[in-house]
C-alpha cells in the first residue's frame, strides 16, 4: 500500500519536470508511505513513490525497472496472485530481480501491454512510463479499492496521484468549486461517476485504463461486472460449498504479507466471517480490532468481544466520545480532499490509528452488502416497485393524481412517511431507490440551492450517472440492477473511505469480499441465493453456519451508528452555529439561507436531520481548508492518550 503521483507534460508545451515539484507531490501524501520514498525524471515525464513496506519489504523500492531500464512502474496496491505467473513469465525469459509483486506487474505490461490488467487478481492503481513507445500507460482495479485522480489540461498536460492534494500541490489546477458535482454529491454519499467536487480534477474510474501519448487520453474499460447468464442449475447446497469455497480462497490470497497482519472487528456478520476462515489459516490468535462510541445506541462492541471470544484472538478495542470525534473532524477532512460522506470515516481513522500500534496490513469486510444485498433498502425497494407497478397498472392517471394531491396535505409526520411510497412517487428505480435513499433528494435540493448556484449547474438531476449505469447493465432482475449501480457507486464511495481513512494512519486494508471471482461467481447466482424472504446475504449466513454463533448469524443489521443527532442539537451546536448558520458560511452563496436556517431549526426542534446537516457541516470546513488556505489544527493528542489506555 501506497502512494503514487507523476506529471507528463505534453511535447508541445515544451515543458520539462523539475525535481522540486514532483518531491513535493510525493511528500504530501508521505502518510501512504512512510517506510521509503522515491523518483524518477525524464525530461517531460516524472514519477513519485512513497512507500509502505508490506511484501519483500527490503527490495521492492520504487520506481522500479525492466531490466533494460526502458519501462518503470510506480504501483500501490497488492496483487495476490502474483506469484502464479513467475514460472510462466521466467519460462520467456524474463528474469527476476526480487519477490515484489511489483516486478511481475512490470513484466506482465513487457509482455501483454495494455492487456497485463487482465492477468492480476487483487487492488491496484500503477503507472509505467514506456520510453520506447513514449507512452504512460495508468490502471485501476476492478472495484476501485485503490484510488487515482488526475488532470488533463487544455495543453494535453497530465497529473496523476493517490490523493488530490497532490494535484493541488503541484499546482495543476487552482482549487475550483465543481458546480456540476453538487447535486450528486449532496444527495449521495460522493460524486458517481468520473467528476469529483473540484472542478478540473477527476478520478479513473474502476476497471479502467488510461494511455497517455503526445498530451492525448485513450481511457478505456477492461472489466465490467455481468449477471448475466445465470449458472446452470444447482441445489442450494451446491451454491453454497462453491461460494464458500471462493471466500475461503480469498481470505487465503489476503493473508499475503511479509509484516504483522489483522482485522477490524464490528460484530457483524461479514467481519465475522472473515475472522472464521483466518482462524483456520493462522497458527497464532488473529489480531482484532474494534472501535465504538460510549453512547449505548451506537455500541456494538458486545458482539465483537462474542466473536472474539469464539476464535480467542488478540482483541483491542477503542471508545470515542464526541469531544475526540469532532477535534479530528478538520484533519480527515484534509485526508479525504472532499467533503466526507460517511460520519463512520471518523471512527474508523481511530480504530486504524489503534490497529497501526499492532499491525500493518488489516482485513475489513466492505462489499458484502453490495454483492449479496445486505441492506434494508433493497427489500424495502422492491416491495415499493412490485406495489407500485401494481398501483398504477389498475389505478387511473386522475385518481393517483388526486390521491397525491391528498397525501401532500397531511400532517408532516405522516406526509414524510407517504411521501416515500408509490403514493407520492413514480414507480421506477429512481424516485423509489436513489431518491429514496437520499441524503437530499430532488425536491429538497430544489429548494436548498440558492438561484445562482442552479444557474452553474447544467443538470440538477443528481441521479445522471446511476441512471446511465442501469442503461449499461446486463441484469435483468430489478435486485442484480440495484446491486449493479451500488457496486459502481455506493461501495466506491466506501472503498474511498477505507483507503482514505486507513492510509491516514499508515496501514493498508484489504477486502476479501471483493475478489473479483468471489463477486462475479456471486453476480450470476440467482437473486434468491442473496435476498431469500426477509432473509439478506442468505447464502453468506448458511455458508457461515457451524462457523459462527448464532447470535451473529441472525442478529440484524446494524451498519455503525454515530449519535450525531443528539450532539449537533445540544453539547455541540455551535459547531453547527459557526459552520452552517454563520455569514461567513452562509455568504458562500451556494445555498438558500432560508432553507439551511429552517432546516437546522427543524432539527433543533426534535425532526431528526443530523445527516444532512452533517455533510453541510463538512462542506463548509472543506471550503475553509482548500479554499480559503485556512490551516486548521491537526490535532492528535486525543488519539495518543486512547491508544495508551488501550
Amino acid at each position: 500500500m501506497c502512494g503514487i503521483n507523476g506529471i507528463a507534460f505534453s511535447p508541445r508545451s515544451g515543458r520539462q519536470v523539475d525535481e522540486a515539484r514532483i518531491v513535493r507531490m510525493r511528500d504530501i501524501i508521505h502518510h501512504r508511505g512512510p517506510d521509503d520514498g522515491g523518483i524518477y525524471l525524464d525530461g517531460n515525464i516524472g514519477l513519485g513513490h512513497r512507500r509502505l513496506s508490506i511484501v519483500d519489504v527490503t527490495h521492492g523500492a520504487q520506481p522500479m525497472f525492466s531490466s533494460d531500464r526502458s519501462c518503470s512502474i510506480v504501483y500501490n496496491g497488492e496483487v495476490y496472485n502474483h506469484a502464479d505467473h513467475r514460472e510462466s513469465l521466467e519460462s520467456k525469459g524474463y528474469k527476476f530481480q526480487n519477490r515484489s509483486d511489483t516486478e511481475t506487474i512490470l513484466h506482465l505490461y513487457e509482455e501483454y501491454g495494455r492487456d497485463c490488467v487482465d492477468h492480476l487478481r487483487g487492488m491496484f492503481a500503477f503507472a509505467i512510463w514506456d520510453k520506447q513507445k513514449q507512452e504512460l500507460f495508468i490502471a485501476r482495479d476492478r472495484f476501485g479499492v485503490k484510488p487515482l485522480y488526475y488532470v488533463h489540461d487544455s495543453e494535453g498536460n497530465l497529473f496523476f496521484a493517490s490523493e488530490i492534494k497532490a494535484l493541488l500541490e503541484a499546482g495543476a489546477v487552482k482549487p475550483e468549486l465543481n458546480y456540476n458535482a453538487l447535486p450528486d454529491q449532496l444527495a449521495n454519499h460522493g460524486t458517481s461517476g468520473d467528476e469529483t467536487l473540484f472542478s478540473g480534477v477527476k478520478r479513473l474510474s474502476p476497471g479502467h485504463t488510461m494511455v497517455w501519448k503526445d498530451g492525448r487520453l485513450d481511457i478505456r474499460e477492461f472489466w465490467d461486472l455481468k449477471f448475466e447468464p445465470k449458472h446452470e442449475p444447482k441445489s442450494d447446497a451446491q451454491y453454497i460449498e462453491e461460494w464458500r469455497d471462493l471466500f475461503r480462497q480469498s481470505v487465503e490470497l489476503r493473508l499475503m504479507a511479509d509484516v504483522p497482519l489483522g482485522m477490524f472487528l464490528s460484530g457483524g456478520i461479514d467481519s465475522s466471517a472473515i475472522a472464521a476462515m483466518m482462524s483456520t489459516m493462522v497458527s497464532e490468535p488473529i489480531k482484532t480490532f474494534s472501535v465504538a462510541f460510549g453512547d449505548r445506541e451506537a455500541n456494538e462492541l458486545e458482539y465483537a468481544r462474542l466473536v472474539a471470544d469464539a476464535f480467542g484472538t488478540e482483541h483491542h478495542e477503542i471508545t470515542i466520545s464526541p469531544e475526540q470525534f469532532f477535534a479530528e473532524l478538520p484533519n480527515l477532512i484534509w485526508h479525504e480532499d472532499e467533503p466526507i460522506g460517511f460520519e463512520s470515516s471518523i471512527p474508523l481513522y481511530f480504530v486504524s490509528k489503534l490497529a497501526q500500534e499492532h499491525v500493518k496490513v488489516v482485513l475489513t469486510g466492505e462489499g458484502a452488502d453490495e454483492t449479496m444485498a445486505g441492506y434494508g433498502r433493497y427489500k424495502k425497494a422492491l416491495a415499493l416497485l412490485d406495489y407500485g407497478k401494481r398501483y398504477e397498472k389498475m389505478t387511473p392517471a386522475f385518481l393517483r393524481n388526486a390521491v397525491r394531491g391528498g397525501v401532500a396535505t397531511l400532517p408532516d409526520s405522516l406526509n414524510r412517511k407517504l411521501g416515500r411510497t408509490f403514493l407520492s412517487r413514480d414507480a421506477d428505480i429512481e424516485n423509489l431507490f436513489f431518491d429514496n435513499f437520499a441524503i437530499f433528494p430532488k425536491k429538497m435540493q430544489a429548494r436548498m440551492f440558492s438561484r445562482a448556484t442552479r444557474d452553474k449547474i447544467i443538470d440538477l438531476n443528481p441521479y445522471a450517472p446511476q441512471n446511465e449505469l442501469l442503461n449499461n447493465t446486463d441484469a435483468l432482475a430489478v435486485l442484480d440492477k440495484l446491486l449493479y449501480v451500488d457496486t459502481k457507486t455506493y461501495l466506491h464511495e466506501l472503498l474511498m473511505k477505507q483507503d482514505q481513512m486507513s492510509m491516514a494512519a499508515s496501514i493498508e486494508s484489504r477486502v476479501p469480499f471483493l475478489d473479483h471471482r468471489l463477486v462475479e461467481f456471486t453476480a450470476q447466482m440467482p437473486t434468491e441465493m442473496k435476498l431469500r424472504g426477509g432473509t439478506t446475504k442468505w447464502i453468506l449466513r448458511e455458508a457461515m453456519k457451524g462457523f459462527l454463533p448464532q447470535e451473529i448469524l441472525t442478529r440484524p443489521k446494524m451498519g455503525f451508528p454515530v449519535p450525531l443527532g443528539g450532539w449537533l442539537r445540544n453539547d455541540y451546536r455551535h459547531i453547527v452555529d459557526e459552520f452552517v448558520l454563520s455569514e461567513r458560511s452562509l455568504d458562500r452563496g451556494i445555498f438558500d439561507s432560508d432553507f439551511v436556517r429552517q432546516l437546522v431549526l427543524a432539527h433543533n426542534s426534535g425532526e431528526d436531520n443530523s445527516t444532512r446537516i452533517f455533510r453541510l457541516v463538512n462542506l463548509e470546513i472543506w471550503h475553509r481548508q482548500f479554499f480559503d488556505g485556512e490551516q486548521f489544527e491537526i490535532k492528535q493528542d486525543a488519539v495518543a492518550e486512547m491508544l495508551v489506555a488501550a
